[in-house]
């Protein structure tokens, strides 16, 4: 849609304004009439009350703080008189809803701050016709406008009914940064106080009287179908309503849902697990290594690498896996579902709730507009909560037994029957010339595509699975990046920084090898790798300069760096490590700059980097989803080992100031992570890590 059209002022009856973002063919160019609170990013009452809807999902990371900070600034509100309302689920009113890609920031900068900016414009003039005075002569403040000369003042109540019969403006004047009042600024979270009173509605905890529990015997291979199932009356249970068959699993339906849970081991099912057979994480890594000894499918190329590899004065040739992950989010997977007369309510913890809508749509065939979506807090989603799957199925119940459920996944159920990111094999070839330069570069991923398998398409110009394959801020002259796809029927799924999560770790390792092999210092040898504009370059000698880059450290000590950019943003981390005589690691600090653009709130800014990192270092250190006999072998924490409290390092953030647009940051410190600190462990150790995580290799070995 063209800026201009974007926002649209409409009445609210009685007295107030309401700023909702014009959709052509949502409202055919016409204004709306009404109030249209569920289609609106900002309204002030006659009271002087801001309501400003958050459209996209709080799951921990504070974006409901940060969004509403970037219109209030803008708008000059009263942070006092804010109040912040959950949108509902709409295939358009609002854009896309979400939360994924760190988008939420990055995505709705300029929509938001032009939402405020064109209110505070309309508010202004409204004042200034009501005295007859110029608009120039009048200053928003804290939710006030002031007329310079007379020192008269107006609350944004009191104007809201004027205002909102005025013409928008089509241009809203932005403030300059040197003027935000709350952008840039420490706010507390808006979500704080109620969940740390323990008044916060999470997905777990939502229920509305009369509604019924399920859970779902679930098959403990990977696919495989129902041929017949029987209840077994030995086995005691209460307070069951009724069991059927749903897809290819058992559903009980009971008044609590301990009683359905119990109900689960006196349900006998005989399984055709024909399909997946055998399969196992052995047969999925020998198939990985054939295929990386095939030529693989080329995406991109720069230069002719064949060439410089060939005439190179060194060559360079690793390989590097990793395994499937799972999100292991502390939440369980949880959906409540009413639905009847042709129309479906579902109260959820979602990333999505435009493609929960659609998904609920599709599988009950009805209407989207008869599929109301709440979106609930989340307890940690990293990606799992962007998929539908568990939507679909309480839908589907609630029709059954007409009547609101609520359904709920087990810990098991989600850890052995969720969907993993991709498990990753790496060929890295590169060349370096007689003066030490890398001339060449060659990636060849082979992985499974997220896209394929959800949509059948791995995209159109560029499969998803080789994102962040290739860091652009290096000066290479010759690159080529291959991919190869198996088909593997391992269930894959969107995981914090996808992609990137995995293909920079062999990248940066090898980049790290070829430095010390020939005697150069790793930070030195990337950074003549980039040119002096690069902002990964600025990153990287920042993060060199706090930790004291080059300063030598004690034996049995290391330390590493590593640099990505991905969503917008420009990270670079240095980890210091420590390896025993038995080989046991401690990762004792991790130094991180980022250059992330304007950023809106510092200390939301730092707690996703520090999750970021502590989130990726539990991926490349000890997490690890496993197959044996077709079956996932981890099935809880207790085989799943997540980085404990006594595990975490401390942790140095720098940020470099900008005034660039906005990038993400919840996912862009996850990368560096894994190459950062298997770097330190060389120089600790002389021992290279190629394969994660780390906990698979013996650091017993001492250089």
């Amino acid at each position: 849609m063209k800026r201009r059209d974007f926002i649209k002022v409409v009445s609210v009856t009685g007295a107030g304004l309401v700023l909702a973002p014009y959709i052509p063919k949502f409202v055919k160019g016409e204004e709306i009439a009404g109030s249209f609170t569920p289609n609106v990013f900002l309204s002030i009452d006659s009271d002087g009350t801001v309501t400003i809807t958050y459209a996209r999902c709080e799951m921990g990371q504070g974006s409901k703080t940060a969004l509403t900070m970037i219109i209030a600034d803008e708008l000059e509100a009263d942070w006092t008189k804010i109040k912040i309302e959950q949108g509902l689920a709409h295939p358009d009113k609002y854009g896309s809803q979400n939360t994924g890609g760190s988008t939420s920031v990055r995505r709705s900068w300029e929509m938001l701050r032009k939402a405020g900016a064109s209110a505070k414009e309309m508010l202004v003039t409204a004042a200034a016709q009501t005295w007859g005075v110029e608009t120039y002569l009048c200053t928003p403040e804290n939710g006030t406008v002031r007329h310079n000369q007379s020192g008269k003042m107006l609350n944004y109540g009191e104007l809201a009914e004027k205002a909102s019969k005025l013409e928008v403006p089509q241009n809203p004047v932005l403030k300059e940064i040197k003027d935000f009042k709350y952008i840039g600024k420490y706010i507390p979270r808006v979500d704080s106080p109620d969940k740390v009173a323990g008044k916060a509605i999470f997905g777990i905890d939502f229920k509305l009287p009369g509604m019924q529990y399920a859970v779902i015997v679930r098959n403990r291979n990977l696919g495989g179908k129902i041929k017949s199932y029987k209840i077994n009356p030995s086995k005691p249970f209460t307070g069951v309503k009724k069991t059927f068959t749903l897809q290819n699993g058992v559903v009980i339906t009971a008044d609590n849902t301990w009683n359905a849970i119990k109900a689960k081991d006196a349900v006998e099912i005989e399984w055709d697990n024909t399909e997946i057979g055998d399969l196992s994480s052995e047969k999925i890594l020998e198939l990985f290594k054939e295929k990386s000894s095939d030529p693989g499918t080329e995406i991109y190329s720069e230069g002719n690498f064949n060439q410089a590899y060939n005439s190179a004065s060194k060559k360079f040739d690793a390989k590097y896996s990793l395994p499937y992950s799972c999100h292991a989010q502390m939440e369980p997977i949880n959906c409540y579902a009413d639905v009847g007369n042709g129309k479906a309510e579902i109260w959820a913890p979602t990333q999505s709730p435009q493609g929960l809508q659609r998904s609920v749509s599709a599988v009950l065939e009805i209407s989207i507009e008869n599929v109301i979506v709440h979106p609930l807090y989340s307890g940690g989603g990293f990606g799992r909560r962007l998929y539908w799957d568990y939507a679909m199925e309480a839908a589907l119940i609630s029709r059954e037994i007409k009547l609101p459920v609520k359904l709920i996944w087990t810990r098991e159920d989600d850890f052995i029957h969720g969907r993993y990111r991709p498990a990753s094999y790496h060929k890295i070839q590169a060349a370096v010339d007689a003066d030490g330069n890398i001339t060449g570069i060659r990636h060849h991923v082979i992985a499974q595509s997220i896209s394929k398998q959800l949509f059948g398409s791995p995209g159109e110009k560029q499969p998803d699975m080789v994102d962040g394959a290739i860091n652009s801020n290096y000066n290479i002259p010759n690159v080529s990046l291959e991919y190869t796809i198996p088909e593997i029927p391992v269930p894959v799924l969107w995981f914090r920084s996808v992609y990137n999560s995995q293909n920079p770790f062999p990248t940066e390792s090898l980049l790290d090898e070829i430095a010390t092999s020939l005697g150069k210092d790793p930070f030195e040898f990337r950074r003549k790798m980039m040119p002096e504009d690069s902002r990964l370059l600025k990153v990287l000698e920042l993060v060199a300069e706090k930790s004291d880059w080059g300063n030598k450290l004690p034996d049995g000590k290391g330390r590493g760096i590593a640099c990505h950019n991905c969503f917008g943003s420009f990270v670079a981390e240095v980890a210091e490590v420590s390896v025993d005589a038995n080989g046991k690691l401690k990762v004792e600090k991790i130094y991180c700059a980022v250059d992330v653009g304007q950023y809106v709130n510092p200390d939301t800014l730092k707690a996703q980097i520090e999750g970021a990192i502590n989130f990726g270092l539990s991926a490349a250190w000890k997490t690890k989803i496993t197959i044996k006999n077709g079956q996932i072998e981890q099935m809880n924490y207790d085989k799943y080992n997540v980085l404990k409290f006594n595990d975490a390092p401390e942790i140095e953030i720098h940020i470099l100031e900008s005034e660039l647009a906005p990038g993400g940051i919840g996912e862009p410190p996850v990368p560096p992570v894994a190459p950062a600190v298997c770097n330190a462990i060389f120089n600790a150790t002389g021992i290279r890590i190629r394969n994660l995580p780390i906990t698979d290799n013996d650091l017993s070995v001492k250089k």
